[in-house]
């Protein structure tokens, strides 16, 4: 992991929020929807089969996990979690992460994908400092 770093691709549009026992976690900034990026910090990962068993069985539990979390930032935005959406998509960027998205019926891309669909809202600097506050749960 000493050569391991985030993609650039990350660096805009979202922000480092921890570092779990496998993955590094960055919260997407839109508020539309509460969302956390896993990305492990595996050296050259791609896909999953790039991951050791061990590393797979953990990442399942870190996604559980940050499913957790982004139940609780629904809640802190006032906008309750109704379905979760887990995704390893990497069409535009191929290091391996993970996106766990919080989704309502009335989100106005519901049942849409959210992914390059319409205009960020990022938060606001108050709701940062209390989603920070939550990250660790």
């Amino acid at each position: 992991m000493a050569d391991w770093s985030v993609a650039p691709a990350f660096e805009d549009g979202s922000v480092a929020v921890a570092d779990w026992p496998l993955c590094h976690v960055r919260l997407q900034d839109d508020a539309r929807f509460p969302w956390l990026i896993l990305i492990p910090r595996v050296l050259g990962a791609v896909e999953l089969e790039d991951l050791s068993l061990a590393d797979r069985q953990l990442l399942m539990e870190e996604t559980v996990r940050a499913g957790a979390l982004v139940r609780a930032l629904g809640e802190i935005a006032g906008r309750p979690v109704e379905k979760l959406n887990v995704a390893a998509i990497g069409n535009v960027t191929a290091q391996l992460h993970v996106h766990v998205v919080g989704r309502r019926r009335d989100d106005g891309l519901w049942p849409d994908p959210v992914w390059g669909r319409g205009l960020a809202a990022p938060y606001g600097e108050e709701l940062k400092m209390t989603l920070a506050a939550a990250r660790s749960r």
